[in-house]
């Protein structure tokens, strides 16, 4: 890639910043010169960046399921850097349990984090970005957010529904001069399959040999090393024009690219019956709706 402006030294707000992706990006930008808000739930948990890094790094502290504390610690960061170039939404956990396991109100702390509390951080910091003219709003989603697994389905919808925000998102700023990208991991060696980021419902008997063979599968799953993708964070970033999406690990493309050929495969053997329901009524926006 050639130099151009996009390699510019940065400065990015990151949510979940105290491990996982958001630890090892967070280090890895500061490295490189650039200038990060990094935010946690517990902001002790960054006190060794600040040590380390001194000014480059501002430490805050961030529960993105609280929009008032979100409002402020967006308008802080900005404040304080005088701008925000990459706004990285990576704070997240998963369920895990089958759909008849799960409780509501587990689902709805879930994508209250997951979903809410990205978009919270979006509305936050949109305004800031429209009056500066520029800015990259990156999501951490998944190679989940395109195929839902057993056990994971409630994690899957999050990543679902966060997928269709960033993809509608980045059609309605492209004219302020805004980017929009999602990063899609397959499976890493993180710590996101500690307790800390991982809650377990309460199971069925019913389920438990298929809990046994899924929990199984991923056990013995090919993992990632996070400390190699920062690089391809920064290509992202750095890119004049940007993808939308950007599947990270060489296992996500061959998994999705048959996933989609299958679908596409049962939508056209499907075609006639699907053409016959559009019926031979001249269309009418009602109907259409």
């Amino acid at each position: 890639m050639q130099p151009n402006e996009n390699t510019m030294k940065k400065t990015w707000f990151v949510t979940g910043a105290s491990r996982g992706f958001g630890r090892t990006w967070t280090e890895a930008i500061l490295h490189r010169g650039d200038h990060v808000a990094a935010t946690a739930r517990d902001v002790a948990s960054l006190a060794d960046l600040k040590a380390r890094f001194g000014d480059a790094v501002l430490p805050l502290a961030l529960d993105v399921t609280n929009e008032e504390q979100v409002r402020q610690t967006v308008a802080q960061a900005h404040a304080h850097f005088g701008k925000l170039d990459v706004v990285l939404n990576n704070a997240g956990y998963a369920l895990v349990g089958t759909v008849e396991e799960v409780g509501v109100d587990e689902v709805r702390a879930m994508f209250d984090t997951n979903f809410l509390g990205t978009l919270r951080v979006i509305q936050a910091a949109l305004p800031l970005l429209r009056q500066q003219g520029s800015g990259h709003l990156v999501g951490v989603s998944s190679t989940l957010g395109h195929v839902a697994m057993p056990l994971s389905g409630l994690y899957c919808a999050t990543k679902w529904a966060f997928e269709a925000l960033h993809e509608s998102l980045a059609q309605e700023v492209k004219s302020f001069g805004l980017r929009v990208s999602i990063i899609e991991p397959g499976a890493y060696a993180t710590s996101f399959g500690s307790p800390a980021s991982l809650k377990m419902s309460t199971g069925k008997e019913e389920y438990a040999t298929l809990r046994e063979q899924v929990i199984s599968a991923l056990m013995g799953m090919k993992r990632g090393d996070p400390e190699a993708t920062s690089e391809a964070v920064f290509q992202l970033v750095d890119a004049p024009e940007p993808p939308l999406r950007l599947i990270l690990g060489s296992e996500g493309v061959p998994w999705l690219r048959g996933v989609y050929a299958e679908r596409l495969a049962t939508w056209e053997a499907w075609e006639a019956v699907s053409s016959a329901a559009q019926g031979t009524k001249p269309e009418t926006a009602a109907a259409a709706s």
